[in-house]
């Protein structure tokens, strides 16, 4: 494969650099929820790569640093500038001989144990441990990893969220002046710490996970808005969130990393059902949905096989007719506000 092949969709700023529209999101490669095969694992960064994946996000929470070895193993056998890499801070990693086999619905990931750790000397260390697993020796993109209600609660998330700020945050900028870090960003599930930490610094943006999809537009009315008033970017993680407009409203389907709730699983049926009468596949319109937002700069949605990666970057250029999304607004599944693809 020619090194050179453009980026899929071409590309989008963010911070001081710019990332494919379609990225690969890397926390399946850390086994969320069922094992990956090795082999298999490497051939679906490969398979990415050779498709024209240029943006790449990654996290010590995937996996307990399984994710980062993964795609590292793959990654460093290109050109350093052909790719944008992320990853996270806030989390430290121990190692443990005995730890369980399954933490945080990551199967056997590697044998360490996690904590929190928010401040500046946690986030530099998280920074050059990701290096180590990395096996690189720079890293484009920083997140601040899950500083929020959703993951502490609402007694200790304040708590975790002003370490955050005070902490990391300050490391993150400071690597940003010194040109080491290109940019640096939040990465939560829930859009509201999003808009207070844009009232303590200066953030080129938000890796936000399933709340600016196409069966969930929580973010639409706040964050979005905002973000284009300050020129702050949007990525979108999860897509599919975390399973349903992927698999469809079956048994079993996950949102928000768990059983999808009734309320979502009808809203799902009733898209599935607008996407047959026009032919549409489910995981074109997740996939396409959030780009025509301004504030949206791309989608990584996860992918456990090369053949999923191929799904992917052939179902984001899907021809969907206009009066397939018309269709979804007069149903009331999409807001009359929302933008949609062209």
């Amino acid at each position: 494969m020619n090194a050179a092949r453009k980026p899929a969709l071409g590309t989008s700023a963010f911070g001081r650099t710019r990332i494919s529209k379609l990225g690969f999101g890397g926390a399946p490669l850390g086994n969320l929820f069922a094992r990956i095969d090795e082999d298999v694992a490497l051939g679906t960064v490969q398979r990415g790569w050779d498709l024209g994946l240029r943006f790449f996000d990654t996290a010590p929470h995937y996996g307990h640093g399984l994710s980062e070895h993964r795609l590292g193993h793959v990654l460093r056998r290109q050109k350093r500038d052909d790719y944008v890499l992320a990853t996270k801070v806030g989390r430290i990693l121990t190692p443990k001989a005995n730890a369980p086999r399954t933490q945080f619905s990551f199967v056997d990931p590697l044998p360490y144990v996690q904590h929190f750790d928010y401040s500046y000397d946690g986030a530099m260390r998280s920074i050059e441990d990701s290096l180590q697993r990395l096996g690189l020796a720079r890293i484009d993109v920083v997140f601040i990893h899950d500083c929020a209600a959703d993951t502490h609660g609402p007694r200790k998330a304040p708590t975790m969220f002003r370490a955050a700020m005070k902490g990391a945050y300050k490391a993150l900028d400071r690597l940003r002046a010194e040109g080491t870090i290109k940019a640096v960003g939040l990465g939560v599930n829930g859009w509201e710490v999003c808009l207070e930490a844009m009232k303590h610094g200066d953030f080129d943006g938000f890796l936000l996970a399933g709340r600016y999809t196409l069966a969930d537009q929580t973010a639409l009315p706040k964050l979005l808005p905002e973000c284009v008033r300050r020129k702050a970017k949007i990525i979108i993680g999860g897509p599919y969130n975390s399973g349903i407009l992927a698999t469809g409203a079956r048994p079993g389907a996950k949102f928000n990393y768990k059983p999808a709730p009734p309320a979502i699983m009808r809203r799902v049926a009733a898209i599935e059902a607008v996407c047959d009468r026009f032919k549409v596949p489910l995981r074109a319109a997740a996939l396409q949905f959030p780009l025509a937002h301004q504030a949206v700069a791309a989608v990584i949605p996860g992918a456990r096989t090369p053949a999923e990666v191929e799904g992917n970057v052939a179902l984001i250029t899907h021809p969907i007719p206009s009066e397939f999304w018309a269709a979804l607004r007069s149903e009331q599944l999409i807001p009359d506000e929302v933008p949609v693809p062209r």
